[in-house]
């Protein structure tokens, strides 16, 4: 039997034969699907468009297409813009992290400076008063002045005694502290000798103690200059026994 010859009773198909059958069985697919229902006026008027829609749908299939391609790139750089505004803000909010965390630190140093400088003057009055507290209280009169007077050479390195003092207070002005002389050479060179102990304005200004009141009239300003003038001079005020 020769290859070209065919099966009896068959006959083969062209391609554009395959292609009716098909549509011929789609059209009767549809026609099948609207003839099920007798006596439907709407389904009968509609069949010619189901039989239009059912060719169509593989035409539909054949041409659905993917997103094109500059939507794809849009998409992308709104993505990397997005990252690039994240990035930027992440960074941001990290700086102004580290920057209040710097303010709170300087915040803390501030208060602890003055905490500490409120302390230190805390214990500066506190070491005054007990210095106050630990002064004995003195009379206003002349032994009143002589103690306080010692009380200070003694803090100072000032040698005396209460009776070397007191001895020569009244020889020179009899326990006045207003005495002044007015008629020795001191008074004729302008510099009179003022006070207990009869100092010069010269004298009283070189041996002025801190503390003591800045006058040649305070009786104890005037005591412990002439003590710090006699220890100087004569070694203690208890050496001298005449005009110093």
């Amino acid at each position: 039997m020769s290859a070209n010859s065919t099966r009896p009773g068959f006959s083969r198909l062209k391609k554009n034969h395959k292609l009716s059958l098909a549509g011929v069985a789609t059209l009767s697919a549809a026609a099948l699907a609207f003839s099920v229902v007798p006596g439907n006026d709407a389904a009968a008027e509609t069949e010619p468009q189901a039989v239009a829609a059912a060719a169509a749908a593989p035409v539909a299939l054949v041409n659905t297409q993917s997103k094109p391609l500059h939507l794809g790139i849009t998409e992308q750089q709104t993505t990397i813009e997005l990252k690039a505004k994240a990035d930027a803000a992440a960074k941001a909010k990290a700086a102004a992290a580290v920057k209040a965390q710097a303010a709170a630190k300087a915040r803390a140093a501030a208060k602890a400076k003055a905490e500490a400088a409120a302390e230190k003057r805390a214990a500066a009055k506190a070491a005054a008063s007990r210095a106050a507290a630990r002064k004995p209280m003195f009379a206003d009169n002349l032994d009143g002045w002589i103690r306080e007077a010692l009380f200070i050479m003694k803090k100072h390195n000032i040698p005396g005694t209460y009776e070397g003092i007191h001895r020569n207070i009244m020889r020179e002005s009899s326990g006045n502290p207003n005495a002044i002389n007015n008629w020795d050479i001191n008074a004729i060179n302008g510099v009179p000798s003022i006070g207990l102990l009869q100092v010069i304005k010269p004298t009283f200004d070189t041996y002025h103690i801190p503390g003591t009141k800045k006058s040649q009239w305070d009786p104890v300003a005037n005591i412990v200059a002439a003590c710090n003038y006699a220890a100087d001079r004569y070694g203690s005020m208890d050496n001298v026994n005449s005009a110093y």
